[in-house]
């Protein structure tokens, strides 16, 4: 490490000059997108062919994954900030992703500001737990950690991570606070109604159900890999810094341009975190120009890669690495 290297916040720094949006950009890409989302739906709702249209329904799943993110930017304040009219245009895409903004806003926040602290891993994130915590866990608290971080549950994502987590449970424990959950869970209802009775079982499959089922499935494992790899550190709370946890706890996806343009560059998943403020556009840009950001842990979606993401379920302080379960095991025997 040379004396010109960045580090701490001087690295934070210069990413400011990325942080400058084009306010130009930001609207093309909003409804750039939204035209692509909306041909793309069009044309799998008239093919008459059902091969054809599943190829359409995948399509809008991807590229409502990068509706998502967009949304995602602008509730970060990174785009089109105080906007009344994004706001008109981009909260309905937020409660037809099941992410309403009261409630994705602070548990996504908490998750950047907390990012990988164990003891809070769990809020507006995937619950980690240590050796420790999980061999001294109770029964049901085990039971549940198993079932979050199962692959079934990602798969299901829709259901169990967007209806249930951020909608279903956040409405019923406060609903006066969080009825833009309410409204999220309704709106799905009355599409799922509308499609069935007006349009029939086949637009409501394919127009619906398939692409907002495997876009839930695709943005749920993102998330999960991308603060769950091997080569991940997490810090000691007392020792934490955002810096370590942006660079060491957040994965760097290598996609080629096709999924970075479907998923607006969420791959650049270590700049995102260490500076939230950059518009997803610049995030290749910041990476290019900074050498310090260039060397991320980086996963992909080799057969290979997921299997090993999903098999890695515990944080193993003494050998700062993640485990897998049966490797805790085989550490709670050579203990005894």
């Amino acid at each position: 490490m040379t004396d010109s290297t960045l580090t701490g916040l001087d690295l934070v720094r210069a990413t400011r000059a990325f942080a400058k949006e084009q306010r130009s950009r930001s609207w093309w890409a909003i409804f750039s997108t939204i035209a692509v989302l909306s041909g793309l739906l069009i044309l799998t709702g008239i093919t008459p062919w059902w091969p054809l249209q599943l190829v359409g329904s995948l399509l809008c799943a991807l590229v409502f994954v990068r509706m998502f993110v967009i949304y995602h930017d602008f509730i970060h304040g990174a785009i089109l900030r105080k906007s009344r009219f994004a706001r008109v245009v981009l909260y309905p895409i937020g409660a037809l992703a099941m992410t309403p903004p009261r409630i994705w806003k602070y548990s996504h926040n908490y998750h950047h500001a907390h990012n990988m602290q164990v003891e809070t891993s769990g809020i507006g994130s995937y619950p980690v737990y240590t050796v420790q915590m999980w061999q001294e866990a109770p029964f049901l608290r085990r039971l549940r950690y198993r079932i979050t971080r199962h692959p079934i549950t990602i798969a299901f994502g829709y259901v169990t991570v967007f209806v249930y987590d951020f909608c279903l449970s956040s409405f019923i424990a406060n609903p006066l606070k969080n009825w833009d959950a309410g409204i999220s869970l309704l709106l799905h209802a009355a599409i799922f109604t509308a499609l069935l009775m007006f349009a029939g079982v086949n637009a409501l499959l394919f127009c619906f159900l398939v692409p907002i089922l495997s876009a839930s499935a695709f943005g749920a494992y993102l998330f999960y890999a991308q603060h769950n790899f091997a080569g991940m550190y997490i810090q000691p709370t007392e020792e934490w810094s955002h810096v370590r946890a942006s660079l060491e706890s957040s994965s760097y996806f290598k996609f080629g341009p096709f999924l970075n343009w479907c998923t607006a560059n969420i791959a650049y998943h270590h700049i995102h975190h260490l500076n939230p403020m950059i518009p997803f556009y610049r995030l290749p840009e910041a990476m290019k120009s900074i050498p310090e950001l260039q060397e991320p842990h980086v996963t992909t979606l080799s057969p290979l890669d997921i299997a090993r993401c999903f098999r890695l379920k515990l944080w193993d302080p003494e050998g700062n690495r993640m485990i897998s379960f049966r490797d805790a095991r085989r550490l709670a025997r050579s203990a005894t």
